[in-house]
């Protein structure tokens, strides 16, 4: 896989470094969808909508000079700000030959005189949006779009790469996977690939209520969990034993029969396995998976891949399951995050307030904001006690893993203003998926 479009794990050091090595910058919470995955559609979205200011922007180029890579989108589209080129052709004059600039974009405003403005002015990667190649379905799920739009955003890029001679330009799609649209992943890949893509990312859905977490694929026990349960339970089969019974027979001590004592012990034994094994277990949540929908998920990967490699495409597909060992890419690469307000935050989770439901409760995450650029630079707010001591917080794993935990959600995590854990870290991170290897981006 081709490492400087998707880069892999890298060492701690970036987040330790006396400047971020990965910028995201908000440049406009506008947009001309409405997408139903879309954290603005939900109800209680607290997403107002701006632009980004030219000023702030100033304010960050000290340390664009130092970056790997400029990210120019936000919960927006960024084709609506109207200094957007002017924010690519900076950038590109600051950064080292090196780095890149990009953003991702439902491409719905993109013409051939935008593409060759934006190419020329330096644009190194674009991530266009595509959910569905059924205009039906597409209509559906990019409410206010249209596939030829999509299609139209890739002419324009091509077009602009050829006039600017920059074949090097990386045009690629985002695949947010979900129950009603996953079968066509493979078919979304075959016709990404003609129009000209070089890269694919494909992301889970962050359901943000109830109603909508029935769209999400993943499995949210981890792949680790699974693995052993599955073990245990085909052991238990092996022997006539029903492990979906360990419930109801764990209080009675006194009267339970030589069957449901096997049952009772072995629960016990795979308890006692994960703990040895360091996996959390979570055996109701267990109980309810739908494994064959797991499998499907891993199918229709498995096929993607085999698309991938007969198209040419590099492609970034997510876990099917939570991961057991955690790696925030967004702190381990040095990252830091700027609202269209100036609001300098640590990744994606914590840029914003939003409600999500996506460990099977309701969840309010807080913004997490370690300054802002009217009142100090980037590289003031990056160097302060504060954010450095999150940071080295973050690497060290420390804290709980609520998704696992069959006492979540807990007063911990569910107050208005989040002071600590259970492991009493200060670190909000415990709830979040991204670090558990679901939900991606560009970056």
């Amino acid at each position: 896989m081709n490492s400087e479009i998707f880069p892999q794990t890298v060492t701690a050091a970036r987040a330790l470094r006396s400047h971020p090595a990965k910028l995201f910058v908000e440049s406009t919470t506008r947009c001309n969808l409405s997408c139903a995955m879309c954290v603005k559609q939900r109800q209680g979205s607290r997403a107002p909508e701006g632009d980004l200011d030219p000023l702030l922007f100033a304010r960050l180029e000290s340390a664009i000079p130092q970056l790997d890579a400029l990210i120019l989108n936000g919960v927006g589209e960024p084709l609506l700000h109207p200094d957007l080129v002017q924010f690519v052709k900076v950038g590109k004059e600051l950064l080292p030959s090196s780095s890149w600039v990009g953003f991702q974009s439902n491409g719905l405003l993109m013409t051939n005189q935008r593409g060759v403005a934006l190419v020329a002015a330096g644009l190194d990667r674009i991530c266009f949006s595509i959910d569905s190649v059924s205009p039906e379905k597409f209509r559906e799920v990019r409410q206010g779009g249209e596939l030829e739009g999509v299609e139209r955003a890739f002419n324009a890029l091509n077009y602009a790469k050829k006039s600017c001679h920059r074949p090097e330009v990386q045009v690629g799609v985002e695949f947010v996977a979900m129950r009603h649209n996953l079968h066509e992943l493979p078919a979304a890949l075959r016709w990404a690939a003609r129009k000209g893509a070089s890269f694919a990312i494909v992301t889970h859905l962050l359901p943000y209520d109830e109603g909508h977490a029935g769209e999400a694929l993943f499995g949210d026990c981890t792949g680790e969990a699974i693995d052993l349960f599955l073990k245990w339970k085909r052991a238990g089969e092996g022997q006539g034993l029903d492990i979906g019974r360990y419930f109801q027979l764990r209080f009675l001590r006194y009267a339970r029969t030589p069957e449901e004592q096997a049952i009772v012990d072995l629960v016990e034994g795979m308890k006692g396995e994960a703990e040895r094994r360091g996996i959390i277990l979570d055996v109701k949540k267990l109980l309810r998976l739908d494994y064959r929908r797991l499998e499907r998920v891993e199918a229709l990967f498995d096929h993607a891949r085999e698309v991938a490699a007969e198209s040419g495409l590099e492609l970034r597909l997510p876990e099917v399951s939570l991961r057991e060992e955690r790696r925030c890419s967004f702190v381990e690469e040095g990252s830091a995050f700027v609202s269209w307000r100036g609001e300098v935050s640590p990744c994606y989770f914590l840029w914003r307030e939003f409600d999500c439901y996506a460990s099977g409760w309701s969840q309010q995450v807080q913004q997490k904001v370690f300054g802002t650029l009217a009142e100090k630079s980037l590289l003031e707010i990056w160097n302060s006690p504060e954010f450095g001591k999150f940071r080295n917080s973050v690497l060290e794993y420390d804290y709980p893993a609520c998704s696992s935990c069959s006492l979540a959600p807990c007063d911990y995590v569910q107050s208005e203003e989040f002071e600590q854990d259970c492991h009493i870290r200060t670190v909000p991170c415990g709830a979040c998926l991204w670090c558990m290897g679901v939900f991606q981006c560009l970056r």
